[in-house]
This record gives C-alpha cells, structure tokens and sequence, in this order.
C-alpha cells in the first residue's frame, strides 16, 4: 500500500500495480483524487470525476501532439491518430456514422444466432479436449470468428489477429518500452498490408459481400458526400479488430476468473441462468477490460476537488472509477445481482463503445453456455496476467471441464 501520494506515478509503474491495481486505485480514490503524475498530467479515480469529463463536450480525443512525443513518426501514429477512437468531430462523427450502420438492430439480429454457432462449436471442442487454456483455446477464438465476418478476414489470417491486437494496443500503455513499440509498428503494417489487399479486392467487387459484413459499408458509404480514403479505411479497419477482439477476449477471461474466484456467485449463476444478464454487467464493473481512458481538457473543467486548466492531459481510471464505494456499495465484493449497476466499462459521452451492444451479446451467450453446458468447470493451474496497464486480461486461464 502506498503511504504517500508523491511515491506514485502512472508513468512508472511496475508489475505489482499491473497484477493488482485495486488497493493503489482505492488509496488515490481516498487521499488524491486528483492525482498528478510527475510530466504534469493527471489521474483521475473517482465515478463522478471520471465521468464528467467523458460526458463533456469540452475534452479532446485528438492526440496528434501526445502520440508525436511518444511514438515519432511511424506506423502506430499513424494508425492512432487516424482510428476513430483517438478523433473528434468532424472527422469522428463521419467515422461514427459510418461504422455504426453495422451495430444497428437488424444486424446484430444477423449476429446473435452466428454467435450461438460458433459458441456451440467451440464448446463441443472444449468437452472433448477435458482440460485446455480457456484463452488459447476459447475466449479468443470467438471475436477472432466474429470480426473477421465483419470484416471479410480470411480463414488463413486469423489467427494472427490477436497478436496484431496484443502488439498495438499495448502501445498505448503509459510505459511502453523500445521492444513493445517495435513490435506495434511491424503489427500497424502487416495487418495493413492484408487489409489493404482486401478492400482492393473488395472495390472491384462490390457484389461480394456477405451477410453481416461492415467492410462494404466502410467502403462504399458515405456521410454527407464523404467517403473514407484508402489509408483511412486500413486504419480504422484496424481499430475494429482491436476494439472488438481483445477487450471482449478478456472479458470473457476475467468473468470466468472471477466465477472461480467466488464459487458462491458461480454456483448462483449456474441454478439461475435467467441472472446471466445482470452477471454480465458485474463482470464488466469488477474487472474492466478497459482500465484507463484519456482526454485533453480543451477548456478548463470544474471537478468537486478543483478546477482542470484547458491544455491538461488527463488520465481517467475506469477500473477505479466501477469500484468507487459513493456509488458502488461495498465494492470489491462481486455480486450478480448487484442493482442498481452503473459501471462505465465502455464508457460515455459521444465516445461510447459502439460495440457495447455485440460484446454484452457475446458475453452472455458465451459465459451463459460455458456455466450451463460445464457445470464443474473449474480453473485448473496458474494463470498468467497480460502484462498491461490500460487493458486488463488473462494471458492464460487454464481450466478443467470434467
């Protein structure tokens, strides 16, 4: 536990803060709210705070300045600084319209059964193999299946997809050493050349696209007579795989781990299976894929602590903010029942995941069939961490069927 508030710096955090964030994130939350970080930026980790600053109009995306300084020229700024995510209006609200035609009603309609499928498939392979990684053989398999309908992937790329992911997003940490950034440009430009190849083969054949596919509509859409450039649509094609594959691989991952973790709540679940939905957003609360956001202040912003300057780089915690105890009651213990629940795992304001609908689908067919189908399922050895601050996850969860 941390005794005083200058010893911590999220930019220099270790192993120790990766593996367990929760007792450092509660004693900021208690005694500096506003924490800041020796190159003058700050860490946010209260509900309120946070969640101010991503409902105001005022805080900026855009990190051309930030990702100039931290990668130089090269593909992963490239990539950020084109993807949908790290935008603002107008630019962002084009991108939105754009990409948001494939999460409508309808389509995910098309998904949902498609996701049962490959689920029901994927668990026949679980039940013959007895004893498996949950990730390795599971958890990463099913958005590998469903992103790569969107998209169009074929079959002999997939499996590339979540080291591609891996790669980039770990990029984004706040300490990224010299090896991890290599590792995110070489990711930026494979995956790049694959999709480049795609959507040319795509253009010349308009008809081609099948049921369910966003990479038609990414194409040849358009916004108030705008259409997405080439290397716009190789970069945002890119954010669609990682927005939709990692974080919903580690949050079927951390579910499980924390079924394990609390056998009553799993047995809970297992003899009322009608819980899986209020489950899924417990999950999504105690154990955030996403665990830290960020935004420029593009005017000064009131928090109940003080008042932000415009020009202030700032850190949102959201794994602190969805166990903040002023609107979660005894937050560290997990409760599937939990309700009111206003976990904030895929954000708010205009950045609000636009999957957050797909992943809450396949989080509860998944982790549902999984409880139903394996009612002593159980982890089985060691489980490892990915070794990242901003995306919080399993590596390995090795688990026991029968």
């Amino acid at each position: 536990m941390l005794t005083e508030i200058g010893r911590f710096d999220l930019n220099a955090i270790g192993p120790d803060f990766i593996e367990n964030p929760h007792p450092t994130l509660h004693w900021l939350r208690d005694n500096a709210p506003v924490h800041r970080n020796a190159d003058g930026s700050v860490y946010l980790t209260r509900y309120d705070d946070v969640l101010k600053v991503y409902q105001s109009r005022d805080m900026l995306s855009d990190k051309k300045e930030e990702f100039g300084r931290k990668f130089g020229q090269c593909p992963l700024h490239k990539h950020h600084t084109t993807s949908l995510i790290f935008n603002d209006p107008p630019y962002h609200t084009v991108v939105r319209k754009l990409i948001s035609g494939a999460f409508t009603p309808r389509k995910l309609a098309i998904f949902e059964p498609l996701i049962d499928q490959i689920v029901d498939r994927l668990l026949d392979r679980v039940e013959e193999m007895g004893e498996l990684d949950l990730i390795e053989d599971f958890a990463k398999i099913l958005p590998t299946e469903i992103i790569s309908f969107m998209l169009g992937i074929p079959e002999e790329y997939r499996a590339r997809l979540r080291g591609y992911s891996l790669a980039i997003l770990g990029a984004l940490d706040p300490v990224v050493p010299a090896d991890r950034l290599a590792a995110g440009n070489r990711a930026v430009e494979e995956f790049g050349e694959i999709l480049n190849d795609l959507i040319n083969r795509r253009r010349a054949n308009a008809d081609g696209a099948h049921e369910g596919e966003v990479l038609e509509a990414l194409i040849f859409g358009e916004h108030e007579g705008r259409r997405l450039t080439q290397e716009e649509l190789i970069q945002n094609c890119i954010f669609l795989l990682n927005a939709g594959h990692e974080t919903t691989t580690s949050f079927v991952g951390n579910s499980m781990g924390l079924l394990f973790d609390n056998p009553d709540q799993h047995r809970m679940l297992r003899d009322n299976p009608d819980l899986i939905a209020p489950a899924v957003e417990e999950f999504l609360r105690v154990e955030s894929p996403l665990q830290i956001g960020n935004r420029l202040a593009g005017e000064d912003i009131e928090l109940a602590t003080g008042t932000l300057p415009r020009g202030t780089y700032i850190h949102t915690s959201i794994g602190g903010a969805n166990r903040d105890p002023s609107v979660f009651p005894d937050p560290d213990r997990m409760d599937i029942t939990r309700k009111p629940n206003r976990q904030i795992a895929f954000i708010t304001g205009i950045h609000v995941c636009l999957g957050a609908t797909l992943a809450r689908v396949e989080g509860r067919i998944a982790i549902g069939k999984l409880v139903s189908r394996f009612p002593k399922i159980r982890d089985n050895g060691p489980r490892t961490r990915v070794p990242l601050a901003r995306f919080r996850g399993y590596a390995t969860l090795p688990v026991k069927v029968t």
